[in-house]
């Protein structure tokens, strides 16, 4: 096997610090609704989100669905009178993703890591389960647009990770081999499985606490891989 032509990344996790800044979002939006932003009910809403974004992955809901069996989830028990009708519940957690948003961030060092791969000749490929507008919002707001050849969101594809046909889609519009793509990820199933199915090399950035980088440095990770 010959050296990787192309490095393709996942977003929420791997580059982009998802779980600090939706822990800010819901500790501010919990707090605006009069709650207490406690550990436990911290706990319950990453459940809940975890919970239903896997429905809605799985085709089981729709995306706007996922949204409100969270807040049914979570604050239903916390004793909030919730709206009845979708639109009520959709203007609800409006709320909750303007908080969401103002905490966004790309890890320290994802930006410089991209560019110093553009720049040793790497295609760019990113491949992210999300709807089209708020994954490239994230990327706008990240400063990390433009740092890719392609972005596939599972939206515009039609696949979600670990399907074996997105990760082809994402080579074939890269226009390489599978087997000349090193994939990083966060997620053992859907990233790492995912992208080893079709051929492609694999690295595993290990999760990590709210708001700080992976326990495995994002560079040191890739680099490695990449030299291997």
């Amino acid at each position: 096997m010959g050296a990787p032509r192309a490095v393709c990344f996942d977003l929420d996790g791997t580059l982009f610090d998802h779980r600090g800044a939706a822990r800010a979002g819901a500790t501010r939006f919990l707090e605006d609704l009069g709650l207490a932003a406690t550990e436990s009910t911290l706990a319950a809403w990453s459940a809940a989100e975890a919970e239903q974004f896997e429905r809605w992955r799985s085709g089981q809901i729709s995306f706007q669905e996922q949204r409100r069996a969270r807040l049914r989830a979570v604050l239903g028990p916390l004793g909030t009178r919730l709206p009845r009708d979708d639109d009520g519940l959709d203007r609800l957690f409006a709320g909750y993703l303007r908080s969401y948003r103002a905490s966004w961030r790309a890890f320290p060092g994802s930006v410089s890591l991209l560019r110093g791969l553009r720049a040793d000749g790497y295609r760019l490929g990113l491949l992210t389960n999300g709807i089209e507008e708020q994954q490239l919002d994230k990327l706008d707001r990240t400063g990390l647009d433009g740092a890719f050849d392609v972005v596939c969101t599972s939206e515009r594809i039609g696949f979600q990770k670990p399907d074996e046909r997105a990760f082809r889609t994402l080579a074939e519009e890269l226009d390489v081999d599978t087997a000349d793509c090193l994939f990083v990820g966060d997620d053992l199933v859907h990233d790492i499985a995912g992208a080893r199915a079709v051929g492609m090399r694999a690295v595993l950035v290990d999760e990590s606490p709210p708001g700080a980088q992976g326990a495995s440095d994002l560079r040191t990770v890739v680099l490695a891989a990449l030299d291997a």
